[in-house]
């Protein structure tokens, strides 16, 4: 491969080489000396147009189609060192261009179908408690009989639309990079206990047994976000209590292990069909949409805690079989 300098200088040299000798001829023959003239300005010409003019016609279409919105297309030009590394450098443009667009056009994707799900999301409790409110004002404030069940039903939507903001203020924050993890040594054995505790009555409410096993007599210290990743274990269980029927069990298990500890929530449930669990940690996906309105998911839970375990530099582990439960596991490291 030559220099576009050495070619430039090539066809030059072939110019004047050529003036030269037509120089030399001219008192010979007039005519052969405009024959050499011609030649060697054709041949000059020539180098110019095969090594400079059009290699440049061609970068300029490629980047004309990209002004016009085509399909993006490579570019290789071979004729000189400094072409060849000038169709690196636009290549790889190019590339990024056409990642930028992919990632634009997937964003804008997941904007349209988020503000749909947050529309739906937000519209069905508020309509559903604006019909209780409006029901008691025309009249049923009076009857005993449904008054308080239409303002506890009223109560459990308002929890509901708090919750799904508070998880929307979550994930939003998460996705934007602005939530601010506080790492710190704790003790796990506490922090499994504690929460276990913490979620007794909502496993009693539905008559579902919930305990943690293993030794709980020797502390074990790992490093995170003690708030977040208990936001992480209350979703799983929650979710395991919800999703399990009454007399079912939900077991909460540690392994200690050399660097880390492997944390797993494991139920009796309905389990989850193979074509959902690549899916499950979407935002607002829900394999059983129906139960999920009963219960009273917002979809988000799963995506929040799969943000927070990535960013303990760990990952969830799922396995589960209908009708036989699933076991969901993550793990917190001992070290920085």
């Amino acid at each position: 491969m030559y220099s576009l300098k050495y070619q430039l200088l090539f066809s030059s040299v072939i110019a004047v080489i050529g003036g030269v000798i037509a120089a030399f001829y001219f008192s010979v023959s007039i005519l052969l000396t405009m024959l050499i003239v011609i030649l060697s300005v054709g041949v000059s010409y020539s180098i110019l147009i095969l090594f400079v003019y059009r290699p440049i016609q061609r970068y300029h279409a490629v980047i004309q189609s990209q002004s016009e919105k085509e399909p993006i297309q490579r570019v290789m030009i071979e004729s000189s060192d400094e072409f060849l590394h000038l169709s690196d450098v636009l290549n790889t443009m190019l590339e990024s261009f056409r990642k930028d667009i992919i990632r634009m056009k997937k964003l804008e994707s997941v904007r349209t179908e988020f503000l749909a799900n947050v529309s739906h999301e937000l519209r069905t409790p508020i309509f559903t408690t604006q019909g209780l409110i409006e029901t008691l004002l025309n009249g049923a404030i009076d009857d005993k009989k449904v008054n308080r069940e239409f303002l506890r039903k009223a109560l459990v939507n308002t929890e509901r639309l708090n919750t799904l903001l508070g998880e929307l203020i979550d994930i939003s924050l998460i996705e934007s990079g602005e939530l601010k993890l506080r790492f710190r040594f704790f003790d796990v054995i506490s922090f499994l206990k504690d929460t276990v505790n913490e979620m007794q009555t909502a496993a009693e409410q539905r008559k579902i047994t919930l305990r943690l096993d293993g030794d709980t007599s020797q502390p074990i210290d790992v490093y995170g976000d003690k708030d977040r990743l208990r936001q992480v274990l209350v979703n799983l269980i929650n979710n395991a209590v919800k999703y399990s029927e009454p007399k079912n069990s939900v077991t909460v298990t540690y392994n200690n292990q050399r660097d880390f500890v492997e944390i797993s929530v494991r139920d009796t449930g309905i389990g989850i069909a193979p074509q959902h669990l690549p899916r499950i940690f979407e935002r607002f996906y829900r394999v059983d949409r129906d139960r999920s309105r009963e219960v009273g998911g917002t979809g988000l839970g799963l995506a929040i805690a799969k943000h927070i375990v990535e960013a303990h530099e760990a990952e969830f582990k799922v396995v589960s079989e209908v009708g036989v439960g699933s076991t969901f596991t993550f793990w917190i490291h001992k070290q920085p």
